[in-house]
């Protein structure tokens, strides 16, 4: 058994979660490997002495089982960056707030292990957006994708941008608004959500186009099918515009032509049987919770 450790949470008694992770792990014999900064950081508590390493470039290999996430749903976005198209299937343990995909509980941190050994856990594949937008958008770099949602934005100014907006070359509005939201189902809990865009399913084939802010009125979140090519053009009084894939942010000028896709590749999510993502909205989102039931 192979497991890739990952965090961005340097919360004091998040040690004591990693070192039960640990714990648990070596009583299965397990082969493990720290994100380099992380390890360096864990290392002057606890003793990963026996414990390999990586970084975005080296050390992991799609012979691994498991990735692990400690922190928020911010850091699994992250872990992305490291997994890319290797096929390593994503657990989140959840040091931070609401955690739509770090759905564990950090005090139930030693089940992460105990149930994948058992074998109570599906897999999901989980799709994700490319952004190109030519040789002018140099920031963006190979980096190039976004499990949640690629977003194009207003940049050094209050007034709105008008977003030309086609899909598949047909045109279909163009949104005055703060920016455009391009989300995927995975990303419709994210910010998407918070715009007033749809919940959906992370097994959906679908894309959803949300607007933020729109002065259009009139102007309602659009779901499409995750095979259709979205093409934008933003203009404003100012020359830049911002694009951000996920946490990642980029300055692009006015005027140039970005294509959004479906990535090529998915992310593979660990779902177990006692963290369904049904189970995760209703505890999230509060459903269920009318004093009349």
């Amino acid at each position: 058994m192979k497991v890739a450790i990952y965090g961005q949470t340097y919360q004091d008694n998040a040690l004591d979660y990693v070192a039960e992770l640990l714990d648990e792990l070596e009583k299965e014999s397990a082969t493990i490997a720290i994100e380099e900064y992380f390890k360096s950081y864990l290392s002057q508590k606890l003793n990963t002495a026996k414990c390999g390493s990586f970084n975005e470039s080296n050390g992991l290999d799609s012979s691994f089982d498991m990735f692990v996430s400690f922190g928020g749903d911010g850091t699994i976005l992250r872990a992305t960056t490291y997994v890319r198209n290797l096929g390593i299937p994503i657990v989140g343990v959840n040091t931070g707030r609401l955690g739509f995909l770090s759905t564990f509980k950090k005090e139930d941190v030693r089940k992460v292990v105990r149930e994948f050994v058992q074998g109570a856990y599906t897999i999901v594949e989980r799709s994700l957006v490319e952004v190109n937008a030519g040789p002018q958008a140099k920031e963006i770099g190979p980096l190039n994708f976004a499990l949640n949602e690629i977003t194009v934005s207003r940049k050094d100014t209050t007034s709105m941008i008008t977003v030309e907006t086609h899909l598949n070359g047909e045109y279909l509005t163009s949104y005055w608004a703060d920016g455009l939201i391009i989300s995927t189902p995975t990303g419709s809990t994210g910010y998407s959500l918070s715009c007033g865009g749809p919940v959906i399913v992370p097994t959906a084939k679908s894309l959803v186009l949300t607007p933020i802010a729109p002065h259009n009125l009139n102007a309602r979140p659009l779901v499409i099918s995750d095979d259709t090519i979205i093409r934008l053009k933003v203009s404003g009084r100012e020359d830049h515009h911002l694009v951000s894939l996920d946490s990642r942010i980029a300055t692009l000028e006015n005027g140039i032509s970005i294509e959004v896709k479906k990535a090529s590749f998915t992310i593979n999510m660990i779902e177990y049987t006692s963290e369904s993502f049904l189970k995760t909205l209703r505890n999230k989102l509060l459903w269920g919770e009318d004093r009349r039931n």
